[in-house]
């Protein structure tokens, strides 16, 4: 984790500042309404101000009202907007949150909006803003969450400003596909919009960063609109900062937009093509496929609180004479290179010196422990261990709680496609991976079903990833992976380990499991290359790795 002593003070108030091709782009689509009043929400020195002035043509633009937190950026900002000919212009040295807040009863009064709303991790942002966010987002009965970030309320209260028929533009994170946090913006976006665009950079757009962006460009419902429809969403991907200079409304009318009531929950389904959306669609209702809810259970790794001091090799067992309190453990795609955790894999972990030692106290007073055992115990406290939050809340802090194995495991995070591990050794696990209790198939069988293009695609889907492309999966992700169970076989899973084991592309696996996975279940090839073809394309948008391009719908 990141503690907030350790970062910038760009990051912390969310200043990473708009590149010129990328405002005059954005400003250029809003301007194609000639609208009177415009409303940029977190203005920081003035780069849409700057894009405003430099248009050639006369905009009809009457009036300009923005918000900037940081009281030298704002002046900067007026200094700008002051510069605009024949514009009213108000910068607010406030928070636009709170701003908006006060205006919520009113009618809304801007033609358009554009911005670059703040990107602040909700463990950086201070009790007052967390309140105006959980006030913002609460005021429109959408569910807030403490984990969101600053841009979530930002976008919601920014289009709530805005009339009926006008445009909102901004670059906001590319979490807003994906992440759970941005629910509540998704859902107020098709709410209150006709056509949502999201044009999807390949590149990393914000230098000394590894924040993905995308630029939103929505157009808010008009006031004739019949009430309850959802608005239409369309992924553009493209490819460097040239098609920025070509005209916006290229993109917006040929794009290939999807309509809202198919896009339930996350938005990555719009990455599909129509042909992929309908192969999954028919999955979904197929006898021999199971969503991983049905089949299995899902419970999370031990939580240890300090993972560096629980999790031990055999050198540190040894020094402390630990033995009596060290359980086999497995936690790392280091150790797990197949789908097999038994105890020939448990002794090579040993033999390489990795932490195969799960230290557990259990209840054991102080007192009672031998006296090398009570120096480890002070070691720890040394490096002030108990006062960590998940230490502190146990007595003593060094028992930790929920300790019990599971028969197969699926570590938290993986690179190219995740797989379940069977528990042959019966080790435990920390919170670096899932605790997994089949239901249906045996264990085994589960595991041996698990690694498929249609699984993989499904993960890609529902999970998460951020700047460093890995992809994350919680356990209501997991559960709703779409997993087929062919009537025969899947016990063995010797074949399969050393498939995961001989470090072939990943494409190369998955095509071997498919023939016997989803041609297993009826598929033809056709129908299962489109869905390992739609996983490559979604697994190198995540890693920016830019292959997998065949059929991406709206690429440039």
């Amino acid at each position: 984790m990141n503690f907030i002593e350790n970062e910038t003070r760009d990051k912390l108030r969310g200043g990473y500042y708009t590149d010129p091709a990328i405002a005059a782009y954005l400003v250029r689509w809003v301007l194609e309404v000639r609208p009177r009043a415009v409303l940029e929400p977190s203005c920081g020195d003035g780069a849409f101000f700057r894009a405003l002035k430099q248009t050639p043509e006369p905009t009809g633009l009457e009036r300009l009202v923005a918000c900037e937190l940081d009281g030298e950026e704002a002046a900067k900002a007026c200094q700008e907007a002051q510069a605009l000919p024949g514009v009213r212009a108000e910068v607010h040295h406030a928070d636009f949150l709170d701003w908006a807040l006060g205006r919520m009863h009113e009618p809304p009064e801007f033609d358009a909006v554009v911005g670059n709303p703040p990107f602040i991790r909700y463990q950086y942002l201070s009790d007052t803003a967390q309140g105006l966010a959980a006030r913002v987002i609460t005021h429109f009965g959408l569910r807030f969450t403490r984990h969101t970030n600053a841009w979530v309320p930002f976008v919601i209260a920014a289009l709530s400003r805005l009339k009926p028929g006008g445009r909102l533009a901004m670059v906001v994170p590319a979490e807003l596909l994906h992440v759970l946090h941005a629910d509540s913006a998704r859902r107020y976006l098709l709410r209150t919009c006709s056509r949502i665009l999201v044009l999807d950079p390949e590149e990393l757009w914000f230098e000394n960063t590894q924040q993905g962006v995308v630029l939103l460009m929505a157009e808010k419902r008009r006031a004739d609109a019949p009430e309850g429809t959802l608005g239409a969403v369309a992924i553009t991907r493209i490819r460097g900062r040239e098609c920025l200079a070509s005209t916006p409304a290229r993109h917006v009318e040929g794009a290939e937009y999807v309509p809202g009531e198919e896009l339930p929950g996350k938005w990555m389904l719009a990455l599909l093509t129509a042909r992929e959306r309908a192969i999954l669609g028919g999955l979904r209702g197929h006898e021999a496929v199971r969503p991983f809810s049905r089949i299995a259970r899902v419970a999370v790794g031990i939580v240890t609180g300090a993972n560096k001091f629980f999790l031990v090799p055999d050198s540190v067992v040894e020094e402390y004479g630990l033995g009596a309190y060290a359980w086999p453990m497995f936690g790392r795609s280091a150790h797990v290179e197949g789908i097999i955790y038994d105890a020939r894999a448990h002794a090579e972990n040993k033999r390489q010196g990795l932490p195969t030692n799960f230290l557990w106290f259990k209840d054991a007073p102080r007192d009672a422990l031998p006296e090398r055992v009570r120096a480890y115990i002070e070691r720890g406290e040394a490096m002030r261990l108990h006062e960590r939050f998940k230490c502190r809340i146990r007595e003593p802090w060094y028992t930790v709680p929920s300790v019990f194995t599971a028969p197969v495991g699926m570590l938290k995070r993986c690179h190219d496609y995740p797989r379940l591990i069977h528990n042959a050794h019966g080790a435990y696990t920390t919170d670096t991976a899932y605790r997994i209790f089949p239901r249906e198939p045996s264990a085994p069988r589960l595991v041996h079903a698990f690694v498929n293009s249609l699984t993989a695609l499904c993960a890609e889907l529902e999970g998460r990833h951020y700047g460093g492309g890995v992809l994350e999966l919680v356990p209501s992700e997991i559960n709703r992976l779409l997993v087929p169970l062919p009537p025969e076989g899947g016990e063995d899973l010797g074949d399969l380990d050393a498939l995961c084991r001989a470090n072939l592309p990943a494409e190369e696996v998955l095509a071997q499991r498919d023939s016997v996975l989803l041609g297993g279940i009826g598929l033809s090839p056709g129908e299962w290359g489109e869905l390992q073809r739609a996983w490559g394309r979604l697994r190198h948008r995540r890693q920016r790795t830019g292959g997998g391009d065949e059929a991406e719908p709206g690429e440039e």
